[in-house]
């Protein structure tokens, strides 16, 4: 991952309270995760910053590479990486998604 690059994901995740990295847009999602996951913050009415990859190859391999986390879509609040789309459907129907939204000020 270049440094640009590193820079463009922290700058995404450091401006937005709630980000999500995805497949496509909310409005038109490319796979069943990344509609998964943007259907349950959407359900709970947050506004969120929603960043494609599928155009950005060096995007989409330097977001995973900067968490960790191999697979997309992935979730950030205030920061924090939160998951993928099992875990934030998981975490939305406990109803944990709602209070960690809530204590980010995002609700």
């Amino acid at each position: 991952m270049t440094d640009e690059t590193k820079q463009r994901v922290e700058t995404a995740i450091r401006s937005h309270k709630v980000v999500l990295f995805m497949k496509g847009v909310p409005d038109f999602p490319q796979c069943g995760f990344s509609a998964r996951a943007a259907e349950c913050l959407e359900r709970l009415g947050v506004q969120f910053a929603a960043f494609d990859v599928l155009p950005d190859r060096e995007l989409r391999e330097a977001i995973k590479e900067y968490s960790r986390w191999p697979t997309l879509p992935q979730l950030y609040i205030e920061g924090e990486l939160i998951g993928g789309s099992d875990i934030v459907t998981e975490l939305f129907q406990s109803g944990e998604l709602k209070v960690k939204l809530e204590q980010a000020g995002a609700l």
